[in-house]
This record gives C-alpha cells, sequence and structure tokens, in this order.
C-alpha cells in the first residue's frame, strides 16, 4: 500500500509541476544549490550513492538509513562577490518505525547592497537572505527499493520584499547489492508560494525530475555516477546574442545542424562523476564532475575556462571525515565549499 500511495503521489506530483511549472523562470533559485562539499565535486548532484552521507538526503530522501543514525554534518561555500550559503543536518534511525528521518537548515546570504536611485545618489545599505528548513523521512520497503520524502519551509527575504513557500521532494531508489548497481528517481521542489512578494504575481519554485544510475567497479575502488535531469523539459537551449548577426561588428550568425542542436541539447540534461575510494574505510576519497549544461550557459566565446568542471576530495581524521569541493561557475570564478561530518556515536565509545 505504501508503495502504490507513494507512486501516485509521484504521478500526481509530475503532472502538476508539468503542467504548471515549465516556462524556465522560477523563484527560490538557492534551493538547487549543493548542500555539501562532497556533491559540488561531484558536479552539483548525487541522488543514486546510498552510504552514511545524510547531505544527500537533501536531494534524494529514500536515500536515509540506518547508517547515517546520529551523523551530523556542517557545510558552508563560498561563491561570488562575498555570497555565502550552508546547509547544516541531523539523521536519526528510529528502529521502532523502521525509519530514518532527518533534518536541516539552508541558507543564503547575498551580502550588503546600497540603496542608489537612478542618478547613482546612494541612500543608506539593506541586505538580502534566504532560508529553507528540510524535515524527511526514508524507509526501506523491501529488499531493494527505498522510498523518501522531504518537506521544505522557505523563507525568503530580499530588501523589504517578503515571501514564504513551501516544497516537496518524492524519491525512490533501487540497490542491486550484487551488482553494485543502484538507480534513483526524484522529484524535487513541488510546492508553492504561501506568500509572493508583490500581490498577485505567483512564481513557480525550481522543480525538477532527475534519474541517476550508479555503478561501483568490483575489481577497482571506483564509482561512476550518471545523472539525467530535468525529465519533464526537453529544451534545455536558450537564444544565444553572440550567434545573432550583427552587421556593426562583421559577426555572422553561427548556423548548427539540426543533429548537432539535437545532441548539444541531449547532454545539456547529463552530469557525469566519479569518485575514488581509497583506503579500508575509504579514508581518501577523489571526485570529479562534469556538467555539460553548466559549461554550455556559462563558457565564454572564445576564452578556455574550466566551466562545468568539478572535482574535491575527502579525508577521514579521526572521529571527523573534512571535505573540499570546487565548482568552476565562469571566468568570474565559481563555489569553493567544506564541508566536516562526524557521528555523535563514536563519542560514545
Amino acid at each position: 500500500m505504501l508503495i502504490r500511495l507513494l507512486t501516485s503521489a509521484l504521478l500526481l506530483g509530475y503532472t502538476i509541476a508539468l503542467s504548471a511549472q515549465q516556462g524556465g523562470r522560477h523563484t527560490y533559485s538557492f534551493l538547487s544549490l549543493s548542500p555539501s562539499a562532497r556533491i559540488t565535486g561531484l558536479g552539483g548532484s548525487l541522488i543514486s550513492v546510498m552510504d552514511d552521507d545524510a547531505s544527500a538526503a537533501y536531494l534524494n530522501p529514500s536515500l536515509l538509513n540506518p547508517a547515517m543514525h546520529q551523523q551530523i554534518s556542517f557545510n558552508h561555500g563560498f561563491l561570488i562577490e562575498g555570497i555565502q550559503h550552508g546547509y547544516a543536518s541531523y539523521a536519526h534511525h528510529a528502529s521502532a518505525w523502521k525509519t530514518t528521518i532527518h533534518a536541516g537548515v539552508q541558507y543564503i546570504q547575498y551580502g550588503e547592497f546600497k540603496y542608489a536611485d537612478p542618478f547613482g545618489n546612494t541612500d543608506g545599505t539593506f541586505k538580502a537572505a534566504e532560508y529553507a528548513l528540510t524535515l524527511g523521512a526514508g524507509q526501506q520497503v523491501n529488499e531493494r527499493i527505498h522510498l523518501g520524502l522531504n518537506t521544505r519551509f522557505i523563507s525568503s527575504q530580499l530588501e523589504s520584499y517578503r515571501s514564504i513557500g513551501i516544497a516537496t521532494d518524492l524519491g525512490a531508489t533501487y540497490i542491486d547489492t550484487a551488482s553494485l548497481l543502484s538507480v534513483a528517481l526524484v522529484f524535487r521542489n513541488i510546492g508553492t508560494q504561501l506568500s509572493t512578494y508583490t500581490p498577485g504575481n505567483r512564481e513557480p519554485l525550481p522543480y525538477d525530475v532527475q534519474i541517476g544510475i550508479t555503478k561501483k567497479l568490483r575489481y577497482l575502488p571506483f564509482r561512476f555516477t550518471t545523472i539525467y535531469h530535468h525529465l519533464h523539459r526537453w529544451n534545455l537551449r536558450f537564444d544565444n546574442p553572440n550567434d545573432v548577426e550583427n552587421p556593426l561588428f562583421g559577426n555572422e550568425p553561427t548556423e548548427q545542424s539540426n543533429v548537432s542542436v539535437f545532441f548539444d541539447n541531449l547532454f545539456r540534461h547529463f552530469i557525469f562523476s566519479g569518485e575514488l575510494l581509497l583506503g579500508q574505510r575509504e579514508n581518501l576519497r577523489l571526485r570529479v564532475g562534469y556538467n555539460h549544461h553548466r559549461r554550455q550557459e556559462l563558457s565564454v566565446n572564445q576564452y578556455r575556462s574550466l566551466s562545468g568542471i568539478s572535482f574535491g576530495a575527502g579525508i577521514r581524521i579521526s572521529r571527523f571525515r573534512l571535505d573540499y569541493g570546487r565548482n568552476n561557475y565562469h571566468l568570474a570564478g565559481g563555489m569553493n565549499h567544506l564541508s566536516i561530518t562526524t557521528n555523535l556515536k563514536e563519542f560514545k565509545s
């Protein structure tokens, strides 16, 4: 019955979001940021790896499992122009219910801005920040299938404009331990604004449907992941002004064949990543990821850059795991992400 109910909810959420939220513009964009340094180093999304990393439940609640019991994690990201982003979480396994639950607080602080009129005259400053509280639960329903649900309460304040929203994540993960294979399906940020910045102007949330596949090699400590995002929307391309003919500067429009357009759009949906696991307890982890959508949108013509490429590393020291991730957005900069994770059980022994 639980499987039927969740399946119905998945289909209903998909239908509602597909009909109401397709359009490309949305509010609360910070919800799409990576919650941890590990995930940042793997391209910004990781929905099909089930281990003891409770931060991954932010993206896929069906990854919650007993190995996360009493794990606490603190994550902070440094973006360009002093923008600060972070996520703190805690997970707990309720054995009586055979359910693992978690709670997390996400924040982004955009810094201080100056009030200015069209003539450049300044009159004080203001700040902007957004927050989200995530509560979720996951359960193993049979030998291979795990299901989970997140509920997210969102608060946004941009100068004197305020908005409150609510969102839900629905996830399902299939684990085949014999083949070292896992597959996940996630519907993220199904929700709405409860109050809008301006009356009558309701904006959609950053809804996304993702499928992830992870395969761990049997004779090599390495696993690779492929994620297909925006399953609900095929066309992720946009009109690039650099492709428009400009007689004044002699620019010629770049024409692409239908085949080239098709494959460019197809690969914009993919995120590829790999993680090398070294040591008996995986004390050292090396990571790399590639996000083609990000590279195509944020690269600068005729300039070489690492846009769309991410990397990172994690090391276990005593009771703590320290992680660093770097996600390259643009020539102007990217995100440096730091995480520290520990398990409260280890301090009781």
